[in-house]
């Protein structure tokens, strides 16, 4: 029985052809990105925002009444644009709110808008049951966002070292550049469509950073190996044929993860949302730095064959030995 191959064997697409167009739309992009940010903003969840989340199960029945809560909510006086989201079991609920800015560091507030929220549900749902509430500070929530930014700047920077000093610092330019790029289209992604920017898209971005980075590393060891081997080949073509060797791996890694992600991002629940697109997203814009990004730059930057000593062959060794220099 022949095994199924979705790249076959000696496959010689030319990705390199087209960096430059490539090159400057992706740059566009992350400048598109980044105005996004900072017009629109990001839609802070209440981990960065500040604000009350409340935890309800209505018990005795089966799926908790998401369309009527949200009108219910909405029309609270004390209450702007909440967020009600099952949570859970089809019967539960995450309501989330912002605390207006005058409220804070005023607890009765805080406490004062839980209790109007909670009346309003059982008034409609008498055997609705309060699960939980947690309060979330507005210096709490800046030291959050402040130390999300560090985590991933600081991810960043050490990829960009342990790949310098395993590789040559060309690699690492290359890598960090394909990661500011991964980083920052996802973060436009948010900003375009307002989805809730939480503590989990923070995982999710983390997440992105280690499969972009994975993917990356495969395709500069294997640049490594041909520099190494083809030393008077081209540096584009090189990398055109580096890139063909790893693709049957990129390829088969990418849709084994896309199988796992697509029902979740279906059929998933509300909460899971924003983090499963972050990753669904980070998949493909990952795979394409990988290879549009992080191996195009070399080029630019000045990889040649002359950086790495080529291995040693068997006839070699032979050689010194009958010299008597082994």
């Amino acid at each position: 029985m022949r095994l199924l191959k979705i790249v076959p064997d000696n496959t010689n697409v030319k990705f390199l052809k087209l960096r430059v167009p490539f090159y400057v739309i992706s740059v566009l992009l992350v400048i598109a990105s980044w105005f996004l940010v900072f017009t629109n903003g990001l839609n802070y969840g209440v981990d960065f925002a500040g604000g009350q989340e409340i935890r309800a199960t209505f018990v005795g029945e089966e799926t908790a009444p998401v369309a009527e809560l949200r009108d219910t909510v909405s029309a609270l006086p004390t209450v702007e644009d909440p967020v009600i989201q099952r949570f859970g079991e089809p019967n539960q609920v995450s309501i989330r709110v912002k605390l207006p800015a005058e409220a804070e560091g005023d607890p009765g507030f805080a406490d004062a808008m839980t209790v109007s929220i909670t009346n309003a549900m059982k008034e409609k749902h008498p055997d609705v049951r309060i699960d939980g509430v947690d309060s979330v500070s507005g210096k709490v929530s800046g030291e959050f966002r402040n130390d999300a930014v560090l985590a991933l700047v600081a991810a960043m920077i050490a990829v960009a070292m342990y790949i310098w000093i395993r590789f040559e610092w060309q690699f690492g330019v290359g890598a960090l550049f394909a990661l500011f790029h991964d980083v920052s289209l996802t973060l436009g992604m948010f900003a375009l469509f307002q989805l809730e920017f939480s503590l989990q898209i923070i995982a999710a971005i983390l997440a992105i950073i280690g499969y972009s980075l994975n993917d990356t590393i495969v395709v500069y060891d294997r640049i490594r190996e041909n520099l190494k081997k083809f030393r008077k080949m081209p540096v584009p073509e090189l990398l055109d044929l580096s890139v063909n060797e790893t693709l049957a791996r990129t390829v088969m890694t990418s849709l084994t993860l896309l199988v796992a992600l697509v029902p979740l991002l279906i059929y998933g629940p509300a909460s899971l949302f924003g983090m499963i697109a972050a990753i669904t997203l980070g998949l493909f814009v990952g795979t394409y730095s990988s290879v549009y990004m992080a191996a195009p730059i070399l080029i630019w930057l000045g990889v040649n064959s002359d950086s790495f000593v080529p291995e040693e062959t068997v006839a070699d060794k032979q050689d010194k030995l009958a010299r008597g220099e082994g």
